[in-house]
């Protein structure tokens, strides 16, 4: 799952950004009312969306360059 998302299109990672940031808003609010089976899952999500803001921004940034 690490590297799954170099493969994408700047389009894509867009949608699969807002795709982790609605699974992360979900999870917290599970976590508030209590309901969560893998507490890790939270942490797991933040890196994840991580990953794919870095690589917007180097696809940004390359396209910018390029242009």
């Amino acid at each position: 799952m690490k590297n799954s998302f170099k493969d994408l299109k700047l389009e894509e990672l867009f949608a699969k950004r807002e795709e982790l940031r609605k699974k992360y808003f979900d999870l917290r609010f599970q976590m508030v009312v209590g309901h969560v089976e893998n507490p890790l899952e939270k942490r797991n999500l933040r890196r994840q969306i991580a990953r794919v803001e870095t690589l917007i921004g180097q696809a940004v940034q390359a396209q910018g360059m390029k242009a």
